[in-house]
């Protein structure tokens, strides 16, 4: 398949549907993309209703181009990950993968266009991450939560008013970012450098004040990210974990239980901000982005310590932090529902705790003067209590 037939067909991908996120490419499946959330199939000329395992492979083949170091990734590992552009169209961050013997791809949309905190109506507690000067901070959430967007973000909004040098590590490279006040150098895993934590130790040594660490992804990498931290440079990363507490048990839970003591005092020490990201159906179409936040302090640093106990959790904090831009996912989903961005189903679906949106819910209801119960007709059941008087 030639280059240009290649680029036709995601181009036709990329037009068929509003709002594209994913290109997904599986044998036994038609050409698919995810649209607001779903997937649909992709209309095409001649049609057909299943790719074949070799139609797959063949676009494998063109993704990867005859690289070595990608093919042998492949072979040995089962995946690779790799960047693909349409030029003057859009850039891919693209997975290849090997299942039950055939190879699938999907193929995330990068925006080309470096977001902002503004345009994306981020809660205004990202303005003080970006102030930030040394410390980790970790931006967690599922994959396709929106964690590289955020994060570009708040780069964007340090290279608009301070004069730094920032790295980033990345895999691939997703926002381009020009050199505005800041000065940017962008690293690629795989091209500029072999794993993420000999990255991080190359990035101290090239005198930076910011380092953007694509993702944690191993005890080597958090090791040389508190290292960092600890001497000065400000570190923004990503984890895969559900909200702020399980952030803080995942990175214990990747040391030994003898370093474990030690570990709660770093991160104590260093921790500036956990938030963390869901991405929910909007009424109307499209998807708003739904956030848990947590700020460092003396009540965060004691649990960091000494972990959770009755009456003193990470939610307790972020329910009374308000005034300091802390939220609970609860909260955050029951504003939304206020707004009238989500559905009530919705609400529940993506809450953390059911009865808590509940309660919001029924709150929000009742000053709007609607109904909080399905129940009707309600009545005293006087002939009850004259048959209990006659007995």
């Amino acid at each position: 398949m030639k280059r240009q037939e290649f680029d036709g067909i995601l181009t036709r991908m990329l037009d068929s549907h509003k709002d594209v996120s994913d290109l997904n490419i599986t044998s036994g499946k038609p050409l698919q993309v995810e649209s607001s959330g779903e997937l649909v199939a992709v209309e095409m000329k001649p049609h057909f209703q299943a790719l074949t395992p070799f139609q797959t492979e063949l676009f494998a083949l063109n993704l990867v181009g005859g690289d070595r170091r990608l093919t042998e990734t492949l072979l040995r590992e089962g995946s690779c990950d790799l960047s693909y552009g349409l030029p003057g169209k859009a850039r891919f961050r693209v997975n290849i993968f090997s299942q039950t013997g055939n190879y699938s791809i999907v193929l995330r949309r990068l925006e080309t266009k470096i977001p902002s905190i503004k345009t994306l109506n981020l809660p205004k507690a990202f303005f003080d991450v970006a102030k930030e000067k040394n410390g980790i901070i970790f931006v967690t959430g599922a994959t396709g939560s929106g964690k590289s967007t955020s994060l570009a973000a708040v780069l964007d909004h340090i290279n608009d008013t301070r004069s730094v040098h920032v790295i980033t590590l990345e895999d691939p490279i997703e926002y381009q970012h020009p050199h505005k006040k800041s000065t940017f150098n962008q690293r690629e895993l795989g091209t500029d450098y072999d794993s993420f934590a000999n990255g991080m130790r190359a990035a101290l040594r090239q005198a930076p004040k910011v380092i953007l660490v694509g993702e944690m992804r191993d005890r080597e990498t958090i090791e040389i990210g508190l290292r960092a931290a600890e001497t000065g440079h400000l570190v923004l990363t990503t984890l895969h974990t559900i909200d702020a507490g399980t952030t803080i048990n995942r990175v214990i839970g990747m040391f030994n239980k003898d370093e474990e003591a030690q570990l709660r005092i770093r991160l104590a020490d260093t921790v500036r901000w956990i938030v963390c990201q869901r991405l929910l159906p909007k009424i109307g179409g499209g998807r708003v982005a739904a956030f848990e936040i947590l700020r460092t302090g003396l009540r965060v640093k004691d649990l960091v310590l000494n972990g959770e106990q009755e009456g003193k959790t990470y939610t307790d904090i972020m329910e009374s932090g308000k005034a300091f831009g802390m939220t609970t996912f609860d909260d955050y989903i029951a504003d939304l529902y206020a707004q009238g961005l989500v559905t009530q189903e919705t609400a529940y679906a993506y809450a953390s705790q059911k009865g808590v949106i509940s309660r919001a819910i029924d709150s929000i209801k009742s000053a709007r003067g609607e109904k909080t119960t399905d129940i009707d007709n309600l009545q005293i059941d006087r002939d009850y209590t004259r048959s209990i008087k006659k007995r």
